[in-house]
């Protein structure tokens, strides 16, 4: 770590998440040392200006905070296969960014030294600037060993989040519940959007915005015990 407090932060995954975690990293005044290549290498290129393109090898041994931002299906293979290239550094920090997996499934980053930590912001990513708006009003989910905890919450305070701390053994629960909130949300909207064209609406989204929102907002209110609602006429 340098002596500022500022990291060499290298993304790899460069598709909605990993752009935006470093821009927003970047923001905060962190210098980016690099990313790996994706499905829409112009868009990250106007999301992360001069960043170079590297391979994920390169990006672990360039950086002081690895960002690791991949499906999560690709997310152990890929932290167990850098391991066994000898990628992972003594006192480095590994961050991923998956609901679902603590950090045991970064065991074979810290096996090598590594400081393992999970943090999960809790939004929707388009993948486009209008997230890092989105980041300043979130939460993130923040596993990572007691004494380190600290670092975890620091830098999810740094991409605009408000940290807060999910044991390991309750990341599959979050995982569902965030999963569910997600889905269910976007299968009403599209029943509901579905419903009005049907009947010759149009913008139904734009018709059912407000209606969505406002509904939405009034749920979480009933959801939240430190918030007293009106009651209803």
């Amino acid at each position: 770590m340098r002596r500022d407090g500022r990291l060499g932060v290298g993304i790899i995954g460069a598709g909605r998440v990993g752009p935006i975690v470093g821009a927003a990293l970047a923001g905060a005044g962190h210098a980016l040392t690099g990313i790996t290549s994706g499905s829409d290498d112009e868009r990250v290129s106007a999301i992360l200006p001069g960043v170079p393109v590297l391979d994920a090898l390169e990006v672990a041994r360039r950086s002081e905070l690895v960002i690791v931002a991949v499906p999560h299906s690709e997310l152990p293979g890929l932290v167990s296969g850098l391991a066994e290239l000898g990628a992972w550094q003594m006192g480095q920090l590994v961050l991923h960014t998956d609901p679902a997996y603590g950090i045991d499934v970064l065991r074979p980053a810290a096996e090598q030294g590594a400081i393992p930590l999970a943090v999960h912001p809790a939004i929707a990513f388009t993948g486009t600037s209008m997230d890092l708006r989105q980041l300043a009003a979130s939460y993130a989910a923040v596993t990572a060993p007691g004494a380190v905890l600290p670092i975890a919450q620091a830098l999810a305070v740094e991409l605009g989040c408000e940290p807060i701390v999910v044991a390991e053994e309750d990341r599959a629960a979050y995982a569902e519940a965030i999963a569910t909130a997600a889905e269910f949300s976007r299968q009403i909207v599209h029943q509901a959007t579905g419903l009005l064209r049907g009947i010759g609406i149009e913008n139904p989204g734009g018709y059912l915005s407000a209606l969505v929102r406002s509904t939405v907002d009034h749920a979480l209110a009933e959801a939240s015990p430190t918030v007293i609602l009106p009651p209803e006429d």
